[in-house]
């Protein structure tokens, strides 16, 4: 069935700028070790790209969800893993990239830190997410650095 704007309220540009992170991944770390596999898929009728994550060693799953939230024009993720980690991010596309970042916390060290995580995509149609803590607008550390390769 195709899709118009009259029955696919989900079918506009801003639902679909994070399109290029949708199919079947191979994620390999920044050291060339395979990180594992990720699923992305569109449900709900376009709304909506289902996350599945399994990492390598298989001991790590995740999902998120993610949308186009109209009432506030960004985009949203919640992600949940099987340890119980949680992360809420927010934000837009700029140009090739999707920037998300969490609301600001109270880090282990007692300041204040902010979640930041930005999906590249790059010419040879490759995603890169870049997942780094900041602290005052300032990179304190990364947590994972992949590259996304489509499985053919």
């Amino acid at each position: 069935m195709a899709f118009s704007q009259d029955n696919c309220p989900c079918c506009t540009e801003n639902h679909e700028a994070f399109d290029f992170w949708v199919g079947e991944w191979q994620v390999i770390n920044s050291d060339g070790s395979l990180a594992g596999t990720n699923t992305i898929i569109k449900v709900e009728d376009n709304c909506v790209l289902q996350e599945s994550w399994k990492s390598a060693n298989g001991n790590s799953t995740g999902t998120s969800t993610n949308f186009y939230n109209t009432s506030t024009g960004q985009w949203e993720q919640l992600w949940v893993d099987n340890y119980g980690f949680h992360l809420k991010l927010k934000g837009n596309r700029a140009n090739n990239q999707m920037i998300l970042s969490s609301d600001e916390f109270t880090g282990a060290n007692g300041k204040k830190s902010v979640h930041r995580i930005t999906w590249t995509l790059n010419g040879d149609g490759t995603v890169r997410q870049l997942w780094e803590t900041l602290q005052k607008n300032k990179v304190i550390s990364t947590a994972f650095d992949g590259l996304y390769k489509k499985i053919e």
